[in-house]
């Protein structure tokens, strides 16, 4: 159950945040994860809340007020061959959307599978 958050600087479309999640659930289900296991969330922070670098490490193109940070927090075991897919995939998609790639970030963070109750107290994976 991959748990995406989004973050962006306000304000931001509908649009704009759909085509985002939507981008990254397509990628998701295409490196495997079912299309139902859709959690998702969508952090819109004013300019003094959200702060970031503007071109750190190597960017092509400066960050500015369309930066988005993507986390996508799921269980261990994806290889790299996988969230490269899964990289190239949502990139592709963004950028036929016309969003300027060099300003989406994508962060993964792993958790062990015993770390997941999905409800009910249930941890279903034990």
């Amino acid at each position: 159950m991959p748990l995406v958050t989004v973050t962006v600087r306000k304000p931001k479309s509908t649009a704009f945040k759909a085509t985002v999640v939507d981008a990254v659930h397509a990628a998701l289900v295409s490196s495997g994860v079912p299309a139902t296991d859709k959690f998702q969330r969508v952090l819109e922070l004013d300019t003094e809340d959200f702060r970031f670098d503007p071109s750190y490490p190597d960017l092509q193109n400066e960050r500015g007020e369309s930066f988005v940070l993507i986390e996508i927090l799921w269980s261990v075991g994806r290889s790299v061959k996988v969230k490269k897919k899964l990289l190239e995939e949502l990139m592709t998609t963004l950028a036929k959307a016309n969003f300027d790639t060099e300003q989406i970030m994508v962060c993964f963070k792993e958790t062990s599978w015993e770390n997941w109750s999905f409800g009910g107290g249930r941890l279903i994976h034990t």
